[in-house]
């Protein structure tokens, strides 16, 4: 996993969310809630029903409202990255990611689904210094863009909000 640090602004995404954690989650991921909801947004164009889409085509897969750390409680959120709230369906949900500095680990190429969950399994055992600092447990989150077209082949990043 390549690593680097950032700061970004706050991001606003529209999309669909459910609430999960790691133990229901890691036992067989396609039981999970996180699975179901990632087939609905695909399989139903969620996508195509957000309005004042940043980057159409890019989806975030946002890790949200911790509970306490990554073996709590979260909200499990993916979408799209918008310019405004203005025109929400009612049947899609809105979150701000507040600002903050991220480790970002680029990983990939490597085939879905492992090519997430083997970097999060990593990050999850890793030391706030093998970090780049302290968890801040705000907002984390996977961009999946043109580099994520081939599912044998995904590149992806994952930012790790830090203290």
């Amino acid at each position: 996993m390549k690593k680097t640090t950032t700061s970004l602004s706050e991001i606003k995404l529209i999309g669909m969310k459910v609430r999960t954690n790691n133990k229901v989650e890691i036992n067989d991921w396609q039981t999970g809630k996180i699975f179901p909801c990632i087939q609905k947004y695909f399989h139903q164009s969620v996508a195509e029903k957000i309005p004042n889409r940043k980057k159409p085509g890019t989806t975030f897969c946002a890790y949200l409202e911790y509970e306490s750390d990554h073996t709590g409680d979260y909200t499990y959120f993916i979408g799209e990255e918008v310019n405004s709230f203005d025109k929400l369906p009612a049947d899609l949900e809105k979150h701000v990611i507040a600002p903050q500095t991220y480790t970002k680990f680029t990983n990939g190429p490597g085939a879905m689904p492992n090519v997430v969950r083997e970097p999060w399994f990593k990050i999850w055992e890793m030391s706030p210094e093998e970090i780049g600092g302290e968890r801040a447990y705000i907002g984390d989150f996977e961009i999946y863009d043109e580099r994520a077209a081939d599912h044998q082949n995904v590149v992806l990043d994952i930012y790790i909000g830090i203290k």
